[in-house]
């Protein structure tokens, strides 16, 4: 049921780490940081990467996240373990260096499905180009669009999920948007392929976010919805609602009208700030619940429909606002 699960970034709970562990030496380690996740009021899924936080025994850390009372919402893949892929990964000029990040992928597949995991998102921020005349675009293309219809292939009965960013680490991601990234969802052709969107990501991809997310329902499968907000500029990852409470419940209530019925996600980073992750956490989950009841008061509203159907933000705008808050406009 929409709303029910909630699932969070493990490495947001390493802020602030020698103030919660006294007399820690270093970075915390997975088991403390999931322990310390499993505090936080209304967390009920953790997601991790691989091959950072999954690669030794699969089934022990599973079973550690079972055992702090949280379940795993999927894998996410990351491509740094070999330097040679900030030159790409999927898209990699060395045709070696290319294999090895499929094979790192097929492998975090069959990891996540060791784990009871059902997801694994793809997050390509290594594929892309800085320069102009760098590289043939239709080639980069061709070799994005093998990849991942290998990796899709490996294992059908596991969802494959691609989050777009318009950039960074490169000053061009290939999959940089809603629409490119439905382009290469449809040449594929995978069942088990779908997109995740992301808030802020979506934002400084210049989209309307829950624009995006009609789209993405429309043509292909929302898989991940990743909250969080920003100003637009770069991936800020600061406390949902805080900079577009507007933006983030229409999000809300197009993936609700949608169908979405996946965990709600928050990628955001109190790490980057040395805020107490447990609280920021914590808000965040009340933020959203208070967002989904405003969802529930504008379904029962046939008056946001009227608006919308008139293009008339002065009445569609004061409705939702009113809904927010618990209030009711007048007829």
């Amino acid at each position: 049921m929409f709303g029910q699960r909630f699932a969070t970034r493990i490495n947001s709970f390493a802020s602030d780490a020698a103030g919660y562990w006294p007399g820690l030496a270093g970075k915390p380690s997975l088991a403390q940081m999931i322990r310390r996740a499993a505090t936080v009021p209304g967390l009920s899924e953790l997601d991790l990467n691989y091959p950072d936080h999954a690669s030794g025994n699969p089934a022990e850390v599973a079973a550690l996240v079972a055992d702090c009372g949280l379940a795993l919402n999927g894998l996410a893949m990351r491509y740094y373990t070999n330097p040679a892929f900030k030159r790409g990964a999927f898209t990699n000029p060395d045709a070696a260096v290319r294999r090895e990040a499929i094979d790192l992928t097929r492998h975090g597949i069959d990891a996540a499905r060791a784990m009871g995991a059902p997801m694994m998102t793809l997050w390509l921020g290594q594929d892309g180009y800085d320069y102009a005349f760098q590289c043939d675009y239709a080639r980069l293309w061709a070799d994005e669009i093998a990849g991942i219809a290998e990796v899709a292939a490996h294992d059908p009965d596991c969802l494959v999920s691609i989050e777009y960013k318009p950039n960074e680490p490169r000053a061009y991601s290939l999959l940089k948007d809603a629409a490119t990234t439905l382009i290469a969802i449809d040449e594929v052709g995978a069942a088990n392929l779908g997109v995740t969107l992301d808030f802020a990501h979506s934002l400084y991809a210049d989209e309307q976010p829950a624009c995006a997310a009609a789209m993405i329902q429309r043509r292909s499968r929302l898989l991940g919805l990743h909250l969080n907000d920003g100003y637009a500029k770069r991936d800020d990852g600061l406390m949902v609602g805080a900079v577009h409470p507007q933006a983030t419940l229409e999000l809300l209530h197009e993936v609700h009208r949608g169908g979405y019925d996946g965990a709600i996600y928050f990628d955001t980073f109190p790490d980057a700030s040395g805020l107490d992750p447990v609280a920021e956490c914590a808000a965040n989950i009340r933020t959203v619940r208070q967002m989904l009841q405003a969802v529930d008061a504008l379904d029962r509203d046939n008056r946001l429909a009227e608006a919308q159907a008139r293009q008339d933000p002065v009445a569609a705008l004061q409705i939702a606002g009113a809904a927010l808050t618990g209030q009711r406009t007048g007829d």
